[in-house]
């Protein structure tokens, strides 16, 4: 299988400037990203938990 990394020679240059934005850019990005799923992850938690709670209160027992 082709390795999909370039050889540094073989990247195209940019200034180094414009490449320490666009890698701050990257990083502030995929931080919002990171964080938007740690809100999903916490609201599917918070549901589970729910159903969970109301099962039990049914009478079903959960294996924890």
């Amino acid at each position: 299988m082709k390795n999909m990394a370039t050889k540094k020679s073989e990247q195209p240059q940019m200034p180094k400037e414009e490449e320490i934005g666009f890698h701050k850019g990257a990083i502030n990005t995929l931080v919002n990203e990171r964080n938007e799923l740690v809100k999903m992850i916490q609201l599917v938690e918070q549901i589970m938990q729910a159903h969970g709670k109301r099962l039990e209160e049914l009478g079903v027992k959960l294996g924890k």
